[in-house]
């Protein structure tokens, strides 16, 4: 495929509004489900499971946050859905639904009584919750992608797709910062009883933002050219899978390695650093705050890098810096300074970030058209299952069962080298014809 010069025109008040509408869902969507798994960590293994965490903490622990990993099983049935009706009806509409049902199960997390309160059916029904947020999050990346990357300027794409991956990082910063506050407001005591709630409950009125900003973006030109055309595919999965079985199975491989680091950010190294160092909650939290900031840095920058050196390039140097970080990374940590803690994570951003910001447009860039979608979401999903879905339960259960963080390294490293042979498989899509001619700013 040959790169075309890149072209910038200037932003326009629907790019914008595009921006907006991306950043807007995504952050929300990803702050409901990063709660969870923040709280999965923190309080769910004595308030949902807790006979077995009188018997065996360890244990409960580990069962707490494998729960985390059950929802990624949903992501390609929502990715599916989404996919077949977003390449059918538009990106828009799959959108606000699945920011919808983000919040509604977000919202009754909140409000679902503890073992203690119902018995058996607390984790039961917490479960089933927490599966509607995955088949909620396996329709909501691939639409918010697409939406961004379709409608930017082909010599912007990186940039423009970096906006729903910098949502991640903005909801992570939110939903620490927000279990941060309610952990300093409260004592250990009301916050295992009532303050971990709260921020499950503040996803309606975020809920509500997300809804308006997300009404009022016009569809993808892509999708209304494809309207236009009558080109709408009547089985995109089908059709996918007929000729884009490899760039799926790539898709998926290329996410693995940043999904399982991303997660140890995210869920593990709270836990990891309350527990197995003794850290204060509030500092770990605060670190965990300002790697999230470091990391939306670098995915944005990521995003920008792409369109100067291409997406591959880019996703090589990211997966290199992850890989030569891992053993430093656990070094510091083991020192138990909580300075040195904020140093690793930090320096782990960096390649996060660069294996991330890409992403996007790199994928939009890998389908055509009327399977874009489809292909996109699924093949996200199931590179979130292979990567970060159980990435906690092992680093948790590698710990315990080696006695040394170490070899949480090792398994990130493996998955480097992984990832890093698939997206080097890909030939550069950078520059690649989406199958619309974006009118004039």
């Amino acid at each position: 495929m040959t790169k075309e010069p890149p072209q910038a025109p200037s932003m326009s008040r629907e790019d914008r509004k595009v921006l907006a509408s991306t950043l807007a869902g995504t952050t929300i969507e990803w702050y409901d489900f990063f709660i969870y798994a923040q709280a999965a960590g923190l309080v769910f293994a004595p308030r949902f499971f807790a006979p077995v965490n009188e018997q065996a903490p360890g244990l409960a622990t580990l069962i707490s946050l494998a729960t985390i990993g059950i929802s990624f099983l949903f992501r390609p049935l929502g990715a599916i859905l989404a996919g077949r009706f977003g390449d059918r009806l538009g990106r828009k509409r799959m959108l606000v639904l699945t920011l919808l049902l983000m919040g509604a199960a977000t919202t009754l997390i909140g409000l679902l009584p503890t073992y203690a309160q119902i018995g058996a059916a607390a984790p039961v029904v917490l479960i089933l919750l927490r599966i509607l947020q995955g088949f909620s999050a396996g329709g909501e990346w691939g639409g918010a992608a697409l939406l961004s990357v379709e409608h930017a300027p082909r010599g912007r794409r990186g940039l423009f797709g970096a906006f729903p991956q910098i949502g991640v990082p903005i909801g992570l910063i939110m939903a620490t910062g927000v279990l941060w506050l309610m952990s300093t407001l409260t004592t250990p005591a009301q916050f295992e009883a009532w303050g971990w709630r709260v921020p499950f409950l503040l996803s309606v009125a975020l809920i509500v933002i997300g809804y308006l900003v997300r009404r009022a973006v016009e569809e993808s030109p892509v999708f209304q050219e494809l309207q236009q055309r009558t080109k709408t595919s009547s089985a995109p999965l089908r059709d996918l899978f007929r000729g884009n079985t490899r760039n799926v199975v790539l898709t998926a491989l290329i996410f693995v390695a940043n999904n399982a680091a991303g997660y140890l950010l995210i869920a593990y190294f709270i836990s990891y650093g309350t527990g197995a160092l003794g850290l204060s909650r509030s500092s770990v939290l605060l670190a965990t705050v300002a790697g999230a900031g470091s990391w939306l840095v670098f995915t944005l920058y990521g995003g920008v890098l792409s369109d100067r050196i291409g997406r591959v390039r880019t996703f090589q140097i990211g997966y290199a810096a992850v890989f030569a970080w891992m053993i430093p990374l656990f070094l510091l940590m083991e020192t138990g300074s909580i300075w040195l803690f904020t140093a690793a994570v930090l320096v782990l951003t960096v390649g996060l970030g660069l294996s991330y910001g890409p992403m996007s447009a790199m994928y939009a860039e890998m389908f055509p058209a009327s399977v874009r979608y489809s292909g996109v979401a699924i093949g996200y999903a199931l590179g979130a299952i292979l990567g970060g879905a159980f990435a906690p339960t092992i680093a948790e259960a590698l710990v315990q069962s080696t006695g040394t963080a170490f070899s949480i390294g090792a398994y990130i490293m493996a998955l480097c080298v992984i990832s890093l042979a698939a997206v080097t498989a890909v030939e550069e899509p950078g520059g690649v014809d989406l199958g619309v001619t974006r009118p004039a700013a």
